[in-house]
This record gives structure tokens, C-alpha cells and sequence, in this order.
């Protein structure tokens, strides 16, 4: 060990690990050490909201992974980016403050995690956020993650809304109340038209505190194992190796493809698969690594009517002066915003009794997400599916920490993400072809009309889905044999070691990711509080 010892060092700063630097060190009572494997976030494109299409695919803030051939996706490794630098995901990721629904968490609660019903999780939420709604009984006003409305309506979003509207889906001004059904205006992580990432809104207020140290540029390699006590973590960093001591906790927030690729490396997993890759076994953990899940991300690419969409602001040098302008004066216009505008929460599949789809509509097209956009006028319809049931797993591929997992999704292996994939690309041709939104559709250009019966479609499924970013699961939380962290999202059979990211949901929220993972680490920061103060 390095003679350096602090009393919670964190593995990643990302959406979770700054709340735990901000929160663990607050009292001034606790030393924190803040490790990651990225750099600073002072690229400007991470913090102007529609560069999320500058760092799709940038070498240095994103880890750019591809999963493992998929064999239920025609055998194509996909395209799986992740945030790599302060902020992690929350610096590149498409803005939206999402939570869920209220039965997602009190389905975790029924499967006996204690204290993570919705009326459990609901307080954090609250405690998080700086939401221009105003305090309410739903939302808080002075919490250090700005959740912000788009105040400009679009013209082409709110074709889309009355299309949904046509087909007896009701507006909604707010998905964040634990009901959902309903289309709208998405809310965005965004203050005064700024990215409002973890670093800005948890790290950046904490970063002159005495007893906080963050380093960057630094790669943990392990967690330092004493017997069944996690003791520290080694890393690397500008070509050298460190070692450095938990006094009280290691706490992993590198996410759900890193943070099982941890615990294997350290000796706790399945025995088997350490091994195999000559790994001492500290902790035989079946579930480390399985349990993957993610949302699958179907694009339908329409060409506009009129030349009013994103496309045609950036094929225009006069338009892109325009927006630039806007948002350099005011902090408004496309600029400010990001790609996704229009939200909708439906049912696809007629059993169900809440939304089981979630639209993401954007007044810009491209063959990828981020990718340059098309020369027409286009608008995307991207749905997925809000509560797949297909596992993956994700597995070291050998002892090297800097060697990306092997992580296989295992997209539409169930029937029943089959059947929800190819009924939620129905309702977004349905809600195409009503009333309020054909004036606006010239053509469909993908999957196009020659793709036409429920065949094509899952064959355009599997030829074209692709992630939206949403991989977790793979440290559940539980009390069953596979489960890997308890209720206080402690590893088992582990003293000193907690999994603080998305790996711990037991089974993935209806929405997008980034504002759950804030509250878990909101919950956890006092859990690991109260069980240092017994």
C-alpha cells in the first residue's frame, strides 16, 4: 500500500460517483478519494447541450465499446458508448430527466430490497434536483441537478404530439410523478442552456474541500483484497502504479460494464470464469456479470414536409449562424436543447397495464445516433421497449484492467421483446399516418413501405436496432442466489465494498437512466453514512 489512506475512496466519476465525492465529504468529517480513468471535462462540447453528437464517438471522453457478436442481432457487435472523464455518461449522454415509473421500484421492493418502493425513492429524487417546476410535492427547487423544461414548442413536435393525441394518447406536462402514459416535451438536465452534468451540479461546488481529492487520468485496476475485506484499490496513472488505502469503504461507480469487470478482476465472481483466467476466487459470486439489460433503440426516419427540422438549420450557413447567435445572446434555440425534443409513454401490446414503449423524437435524422445528419429534411422516431426481458452478461476476456469485458446483450431472445418491438414500430407508423402528423411526413425512408408485414419488421429490428444507452443490471440487488449487493447495496460476503451505479437494479427502469442512478447514489450516501456512524 501507498502510505495514502482516505476514509471512502470511489471508483468513477460519473453519474454516481460525484454525488458519493459531494455527499461523503459534505460533514468535513470524512476524507474522500475520487479516482477516474478519464480526464477533466474541459472539452466545450460536453457542456453545450446538442454536442452530444460531437462526443458520440470521441477517442478520448468515450470508451467507445462494441458488445460481442450478437446472434440474435444477425451476428453485429454494436456500437455501446460510454462516458469516460468527469461527469462519465452524464457528460455525453442525450440530457433526459427521466425516472421511471412507480411500480418499477416497488417491484424492486417486492422481491425484498427493502427501502426502495417509490414512496422510498421519491424523497431523493426530490432531494436532487432543482426542477423549474417549483417544490411540489413531486419535484424539488434547490438541489444540485437542474432539471429544466424546453420552453420553445416546436412546430414539427407538436405535429407529433397531435398524432399521438389522434390516437387517444393524452398530452402530459410531467413524466416524473410515477405515472407516465402520455406524450410531450421531454425535461432536460440542462441550466441556463448548459449541460448540467454530475461534475457540474455535485463536483464542481465541492471541489475546494480540504478533505475531497479527485484524481483523473487514473485506470483502477483492482480492489486490494485482505482475506474477504476490501482494503484499497490499486490504479494506474501516467505510466506509474499506485496503491491506496479505504479506511472505511471502497465504493464502485464505474458502471454496468465496468464494475462487474472490477469485482472479476479482484477475485469475486463466478469461480468458474476466474478460474479460467487464473484469478485467485475471494468471493464465488454467480451473478457478477449476468443479469444485462438494456433498451434497444429502433429508429424510424421520416422526410419532412416543410424545411423546418435540425437537418436543414445545419445545411444552411445563414441557420447555423442563427442558432449559434441564440445561444451565445440568449442560451436558447437547437443549441440548447440537444437532439431529443418529444416524449411519449405508451402501450403497445394490449395486456399491458402501463406503458411498456417509450418514444424519443428528434427534429434531426441520421443513419446514427450523433452521426452527420441526412441531406433532406428529416425527423426520427426512436422507440424501445421499457421493460425488456432478455439477459446478457457481461466477462472479463482476460487479468488486463485496460481490455474492454465481454458483453453480450442478448437483444430480443425473449418473445415478448419480439413482440413489443415490432408493436411499438406499429404505433410510431400509426401515429405517422394520423391526421395531426401527415401533413408533415413526405416519405418514410426507413424502414420504408417495402417493409410492411410483423416479419419485416423484427428483421429490420434485428438489422438496425441499436443500444440507447442504457445497460444495467449486471451487481443486482437482492437476497436471491444471484444476487451480488444486499439492500444497502453492500457486496456479499465482502466487508468494505459497496456497487454504487446502474449494475444494482434488479431489473431496469421505464426510462432513461441517469436521474435514477443520481437518486441510488443519493440513497446511498446516507446509507454509507449511517452504517459508518454504528
Amino acid at each position: 500500500m501507498d502510505e495514502r489512506s482516505y476514509d471512502y475512496v470511489v471508483v468513477g466519476a460519473g453519474s454516481a460517483g460525484c454525488v458519493l465525492a459531494n455527499r461523503l465529504s459534505a460533514n468535513g468529517r470524512h476524507s474522500v478519494l475520487l479516482l477516474e480513468a478519464g480526464p477533466r471535462d474541459n472539452y466545450i462540447w460536453i457542456h453545450i447541450p446538442i454536442g452530444y453528437g460531437k462526443t458520440m464517438f470521441h477517442p478520448v471522453y468515450n470508451w467507445g465499446f462494441y458488445t460481442e457478436p450478437d446472434p440474435n442481432m444477425h451476428g453485429r457487435k454494436i456500437y455501446w458508448p460510454r462516458g469516460r472523464g468527469l461527469g462519465g455518461s452524464s457528460s455525453i449522454n442525450g440530457l433526459i430527466y427521466v425516472r421511471g415509473q412507480a411500480e418499477d421500484y416497488d417491484h424492486w421492493a417486492a422481491l425484498g430490497n427493502h427501502g426502495w418502493a417509490w414512496k422510498d425513492v421519491l424523497p431523493y429524487f426530490i432531494k436532487s434536483e432543482s426542477n423549474d417546476l417549483g417544490a411540489g410535492p413531486y419535484h424539488g427547487a434547490d438541489g444540485p441537478l437542474s432539471a429544466s423544461s424546453i420552453g420553445a414548442k416546436h412546430e414539427l413536435v407538436e405535429a407529433f404530439i397531435r398524432g399521438a393525441e389522434d390516437l387517444g394518447i393524452p398530452r402530459r406536462a410531467d413524466f416524473n410523478t410515477g405515472e407516465q402514459e402520455g406524450v410531450g416535451y421531454y425535461q432536460l438536465t440542462t441550466r441556463h442552456g448548459w449541460r448540467c452534468s454530475t461534475a457540474v451540479g455535485y463536483l464542481k461546488p465541492a471541489r475546494g474541500r480540504a478533505n475531497l481529492a479527485v484524481e483523473t487520468d487514473a485506470h483502477v485496476t483492482a480492489v486490494v483484497m485482505e482475506g474477504t475485506r476490501a482494503a484499497g484499490v490499486s490504479y494506474e496513472q501516467n505510466g506509474a502504479t499506485h496503491t491506496v488505502r479505504a479506511a472505511k469503504e471502497v465504493l464502485l461507480c464505474a458502471g454496468a460494464l465496468q464494475s462487474p469487470q472490477l469485482l472479476q478482476l479482484s477475485g469475486i465472481g463466478p469461480a468458474e470464469l476466474l478460474q479460467r483466467h487464473g484469478i485467485p476466487v475471494v468471493a464465488d459470486l454467480r451473478g457478477v456479470g449476468q443479469n444485462l439489460q438494456d433498451h434497444l433503440q429502433l429508429r424510424l426516419i421520416y422526410q419532412c414536409t416543410k424545411p423546418i427540422t435540425t437537418n436543414d438549420d445545419l445545411h444552411s450557413v445563414f441557420r447555423e449562424m442563427k442558432i449559434g447567435l441564440q445561444w451565445l445572446l440568449f442560451k436558447k434555440g437547437p443549441l440548447a436543447i440537444g437532439i431529443n425534443q418529444g416524449a411519449l409513454f405508451a402501450r403497445a401490446l394490449p395486456e399491458s397495464k402501463t406503458p411498456d414503449v417509450q418514444f424519443h423524437f428528434g427534429t434531426l435524422s441520421a443513419d446514427l445516433a450523433g452521426a452527420k445528419p441526412h441531406d433532406f429534411s428529416g425527423f426520427t422516431m426512436s422507440v424501445c421497449q421499457l421493460r425488456p426481458e432478455s439477459r446478457g452478461t457481461v466477462e472479463i476476456k482476460s487479468r488486463n484492467a485496460k481490455e474492454p469485458p465481454a458483453m453480450q446483450p442478448n437483444y430480443l431472445s425473449a418473445e415478448i421483446d419480439r413482440r413489443t418491438a415490432v408493436a411499438g414500430m406499429k404505433l410510431a407508423r400509426r401515429i405517422a399516418a394520423a391526421p395531426g402528423m401527415a401533413p408533415y411526413v413526405k416519405s418514410e425512408y426507413k424502414p420504408g413501405p417495402a417493409t410492411a408485414t410483423d416479419a419485416d419488421l423484427l428483421e429490420f429490428a434485428r438489422e438496425n436496432g441499436a443500444t440507447i444507452f442504457h445497460p444495467t443490471g449486471t451487481c443486482k440487488m437482492g437476497n436471491d442466489a444471484m444476487a451480488v449487493v444486499d439492500d444497502r447495496l453492500r457486496v456479499r460476503g465482502i466487508a468494505g465494498l459497496r456497487v454504487v451505479d446502474c449494475s444494482i437494479m434488479p431489473t431496469l427502469v421505464s426510462g432513461n437512466t441517469n436521474a435514477p442512478i443520481v437518486m441510488v447514489a443519493e440513497k446511498a450516501s446516507d446509507m454509507i453514512l449511517e452504517d459508518t456512524g454504528r
